[in-house]
């Protein structure tokens, strides 16, 4: 029974994800929903031979490091990683590192929002996706995504009434994931740069702040538009990634320099 529902949530996941979502071509008309096997297996690096055993539930129990492999192939949740674990009858190692990939429905939400500044976070303040005029507001997100290198050191493009309180938040967040992520590197080179780099950061970082992002009213000063008085408003979704949503009052001065800024931008 066990094999058979892991073999079942390996057909699923795969047949929820198009080629797109991993990167690969569509390539010719398919006649089935979804990835084919051939390309999950090779996205995961083991023969083809041996998943679609283990979609037929013929396989052997397939180990952790085979399950990982899995897991990232078919670019699985958090939740959906120690599913697919307990299915295989086997115990997951915590994660590596934050996921810092963005969904693709995401993305697409993102750009339905004209009106709003939007952006996704990771958990090491990674900027992974944004709309234009996240970019055009923000400036330089290709260039500097990570908020946290921009508030400490000074990257901003404008000044902020928040940006002391924006420094707990940051560094409360960041304490949170070095415990959640002991093992990755990137996110503990990203930490020694800030110590070695700003005393403000070290001596928050020596507080352990407890900090969680809510709603917040904030005037920045935008190098070409001025004064700008923000709504900024944080959403949690799945992969510890935070959506960022930063708006203006309806008919406000603010609203329609969004406005034009978005129409310039």
């Amino acid at each position: 029974m066990a094999g058979q529902e892991l073999a079942w949530f390996l057909r699923q996941r795969r047949e929820d994800l198009r080629p797109a979502d991993v990167g690969l071509p569509a390539g010719p008309r398919r006649r089935t929903p979804g990835l084919r096997r051939e390309e999950v297996a090779q996205l995961a690096h083991m023969s083809v031979d041996y998943y679609a055993r283990l979609e037929q539930a013929r396989g052997p129990h397939p180990s952790p490091r085979i399950l990982d492999s899995l897991a990232d192939a078919l670019r699985v949740s958090p939740a959906e990683r120690i599913h697919l674990f307990r299915l295989a009858g086997a115990t997951p190692a915590p994660p590596v590192g934050p996921v810092r990939q963005v969904r693709p429905h995401m993305v697409n939400l993102l750009r339905r929002i004209p009106e709003a500044a939007a952006v996704v976070t990771d958990a090491s303040y990674d900027v992974i996706a944004f709309n234009p005029l996240a970019d055009a507001l923000l400036g330089n997100l290709r260039q500097e995504p990570n908020l946290a290198r921009r508030r400490f050191l000074g990257l901003d493009s404008y000044e902020s009434s928040s940006a002391e309180e924006f420094g707990h938040i940051a560094v409360a967040r960041l304490r949170a994931a070095a415990d959640r992520y002991p093992r990755d590197e990137r996110l503990a080179r990203l930490l020694t740069g800030l110590r070695a780099a700003s005393t403000e950061f070290t001596e928050i970082w020596n507080t352990n702040p407890v900090r969680a992002p809510s709603h917040r009213i904030k005037t920045i000063t935008h190098p070409q538009l001025g004064p700008l008085r923000l709504n900024c408003d944080v959403l949690t979704i799945p992969d510890d990634q935070q959506v960022v949503f930063i708006t203006a009052d309806h008919g406000t001065p603010t609203a329609r320099a969004l406005r034009h800024l978005g129409a310039v931008g």
